[in-house]
């Protein structure tokens, strides 16, 4: 996520925001606690940006991403020769932020041989590169962001407690989006206008009611970053730019015309079976006219049945949206009726 979304109106983010501010100003460690896709990575670079180390290097290190074995290597670097593939002396990421600020992403995963390393450097502001025995002084202020658990993990063992009292002079919790619920229009507009710029729209896009109040009732268990994804997706099918609540599509895994069973984790889209019986048809009619009066009896049947979620009546009937609103249109003038 780029910075300039870090947005809100709602209580909840106002007094994450005025928290955030007071601590950049103190140059101590900072523990940013929250859910996935929150925007911890966001709310470390506004730390950053108004602190007096503004000027100075963001280096982010995603613990998460590598191996046991290389986190320390990335962390404090190596000399020539310090293991197998060292063919020459490397700074790592503390090197890299001295001045600055060092992100750790996810620091309940780091090994806890490197725990104690982490824990000399915020004592003490030195460290050792891999293979060496030489200290290395660094100016770095460290801010450790993770949604795990971290006093359940160090009463357990897996985590050091005096590096988490070390890390934790602040520890802010971002608040999740279900909690933010005036920001999930300002938001879902932003990510719709600067999806519409990108498409080349005339105009920006526009979400109709029932489109915000199906926003505004998702949980968003992904919070901001299942927002972006969710709304660039609707104004990427809506036609025209305007959004409308059968262009918002929460699970795209869900295939059409396949329940829960066939897809995990998927919506149940499939209610009910489609009607087994064919409507009565003149013999007199032509096969035309027998096989439109079939499709708006399948049509009508399938929109009664998801209360007129037309997603949803697509999946119910095997179709694909698009195909869906292909055979509504044609009928539209019989099923208004």
């Amino acid at each position: 996520m780029r910075i300039e979304e870090a947005i809100g109106r709602s209580d909840a983010f106002l007094a994450f925001t005025e928290r955030l501010s007071r601590a950049a100003a103190v140059d101590r460690p900072v523990l940013l606690i929250g859910e996935r896709g929150t925007g911890k990575e966001l709310a470390a670079a506004k730390l950053h940006y108004l602190s007096r180390r503004w000027a100075g290097p963001l280096v982010t290190l995603h613990c998460g991403a590598l191996s046991p074995t290389l986190v320390e290597s990335e962390l404090f670097g190596h000399e020539a020769g310090a293991f197998t593939g060292a063919t020459s002396e490397r700074a790592g990421r503390f090197e890299s932020a001295d001045g600055g600020t060092l992100l750790l992403d996810e620091i309940g995963l780091v090994p806890l041989e490197v725990q104690e390393k982490l824990l000399r450097v915020v004592e003490y502001g030195s460290f050792e590169r891999v293979g060496s025995s030489r200290p290395t002084r660094v100016d770095v202020r460290i801010v450790a962001a993770t949604n795990a658990d971290l006093r359940a993990m160090a009463r357990s063992g897996r985590f050091k407690e005096d590096l988490l009292d070390r890390l934790s002079f602040e520890v802010l919790h971002l608040p999740p989006l279900r909690e933010r619920g005036e920001d999930i229009a300002v938001l879902a507009g932003h990510f719709a206008g600067r999806m519409a710029r990108e498409l080349g729209f005339d105009r920006g896009a526009e979400f109709t009611a029932a489109a915000r109040a199906a926003l505004e009732a998702h949980p968003w268990p992904g919070n901001i970053r299942e927002l972006k994804n969710v709304v660039e997706r609707a104004v990427h099918r809506a036609d025209g730019g305007t959004v409308d609540d059968d262009d918002i599509d929460f699970d795209p895994f869900c295939r059409p015309g396949a329940g829960a069973a066939g897809m995990p984790g998927a919506v149940d889209a499939v209610l009910s079976p489609p009607p087994a019986t064919i409507p009565h048809v003149s013999r007199q009619s032509s096969l035309p006219d027998a096989v439109a009066a079939l499709e708006v009896e399948w049509l009508r049947e399938a929109l009664r049945a998801t209360r007129h979620h037309q997603r949803k009546a697509a999946a119910r009937l095997g179709l694909t949206y698009h195909q869906f609103r292909g055979l509504y249109r044609k009928h539209a003038g019989v099923l208004e009726t």
